[in-house]
């Protein structure tokens, strides 16, 4: 069945660039496979793991219809849906919930990766199907993110650089169901932080969380542009 893909905006930029479009995909099904993902029916990326993110790709400013189908095969096409992208905006689909629940969907995020040189820019995601609203907190100091629920998302924070031990907890709670410990975020760098798996649901991934890189400004002569990468930072799990 074809969905219509609903925009989540953020505040706040979400891109300086005047330019095309830039996408790029996260796989956040705990029960599903690696899969490819197809841009009007043309392979954009393949076999992408669950946990990981893609680069961004830029494309101009249109209507585009994503498919995702198990990585390999034609059938089954497990998401088909169509979304608007704007030029000059960055965007994130991730594909959340269960293949075997059949509540496997797209989820769609405005990123906004304009930095701060003073402060790390980071947001939350809540990623994991089975999971309750959850609080995002330093341990022994304050909580970040509060009450977010699955398919929901905090907003961006300036967080100072340094390292941190965070604690994922159920929202309203000091119950801490996953501990983060050393997470160093960098000044002039945005980032998300993911909640994934299955917190009790057996035989499937456990609750852990990953971290994306998603803007950065690159150190002199390095090689690449590294901003936006998406590449896995951290995952840590319990």
């Amino acid at each position: 069945m074809k969905q219509l893909i609903a925009v989540l905006a953020v505040s706040g930029l979400a891109s300086t660039a005047l330019g095309d479009a830039r996408a790029r995909v996260f796989h956040a099904s705990p029960d599903a496979p690696n899969v490819d993902v197809y841009v009007n029916d043309g392979l954009a990326f393949g076999n992408l793991a669950f946990g990981l993110s893609t680069a961004y790709a830029s494309l101009p400013g249109a209507d585009y219809n994503f498919k995702v189908r198990p990585a390999g095969l034609d059938n089954p096409v497990v998401i088909d849906a169509d979304a608007s992208l704007a030029s000059g905006v960055d965007y994130t689909i991730a594909a959340i919930g269960t293949l075997g629940g059949g509540t496997l969907a797209p989820l769609i995020l405005i990123d906004d990766n304009s930095l701060n040189a003073d402060f790390a820019r980071v947001r939350f995601v809540h990623a994991s199907p089975d999971a309750p609203a959850v609080d995002i907190a330093v341990q022994g100091g304050p909580v970040l993110f509060s009450s977010i629920a699955f398919a929901d998302f905090g907003n961006y924070l300036n967080v100072g650089p340094g390292s941190y031990d965070l604690e994922v907890r159920v929202a309203g709670t000091t119950n801490v169901v996953l501990s983060l410990a050393g997470i160093t975020f960098d000044a002039n760098t945005v980032y998300t932080v993911w909640a994934l798996g299955f917190a009790a649901s057996p035989g499937g991934p456990g609750l852990s969380a990953a971290i994306t890189v998603d803007a950065v400004i690159p150190a002199p002569g390095a090689i690449g542009l590294l901003a936006a990468a998406g590449l896995l930072a951290a995952r840590r799990r319990r």
